[in-house]
């Protein structure tokens, strides 16, 4: 079940924890919709990128998490909590495409990784690596925008020394314009290949 006030008590404690090791820079918070049903599209370069982006929206985000999050009760209770449910990277795993699908049309912010998972050096979307079909093609489904998003530096805190008093690791998380779906008639096949292109290119260019 998603809860509101789970991710705002979440929030505030990410806030408190990482204030003293991380020193974070937003840009373009604007761009991200007040309200409506919308997909934030960022790169994915640690595990530490989704509080980080979190903290640097004002409405919740409902991550799309990797199903091993879910893999014991506790942890799993506490990522429904804050609003994440979990998909399966191997193959199309409908039951979690059907959950964005919901949750975008009741007007939720829905966080997809269009990388797929953890990416760096030349496997990466900012260097040029193609995104996975799947934000496209929830776009295309519910008419949402997505609004691209970067994030840099979150990867430094995999430095022990990061976590040291007074050396706070800098991370920018920038987002930039909401881009519209692809069209729903035509040849959506291409419409979704043009949308990932241009999604990819926004995000570089941030």
């Amino acid at each position: 079940m998603v809860s509101s006030s789970g991710y705002k008590i979440g929030a505030f404690i990410v806030r408190v924890f990482l204030a003293p090791f991380v020193r974070r820079r937003v840009i373009g918070a604007q761009h991200v919709p007040p309200e409506g049903g919308c997909i934030l599209a960022p790169n994915h370069i640690s595990h530490f990128d989704p509080p980080l982006i979190g903290i640097s929206v004002r409405r919740p985000i409902d991550w799309m998490a990797m199903r091993e999050l879910f893999a014991h009760r506790a942890t799993a209770a506490l990522f429904r909590w804050v609003g994440a449910f979990p998909v399966g990277r191997e193959n199309i795993d409908m039951p979690a495409v059907r959950t964005a699908i919901t949750r975008l049309r009741r007007g939720r912010l829905v966080g997809v990784f269009p990388e797929g998972g953890l990416r760096t050096g030349p496997g990466s979307l900012l260097e040029g690596a193609p995104l996975k079909p799947g934000v496209a093609a929830l776009a295309q489904m519910t008419g949402a925008p997505a609004v691209p998003c970067l994030i840099l530096g979150s990867d430094a805190l995999y430095d022990p020394r990061r976590w040291l008093p007074f050396r706070r690791a800098p991370v920018w998380v920038v987002f930039g314009e909401p881009l519209p779906p692809p069209g729903a008639s035509g040849d959506k096949s291409a419409g979704r290949e043009d949308f990932e292109n241009r999604l990819g290119d926004a995000i570089r260019q941030l």
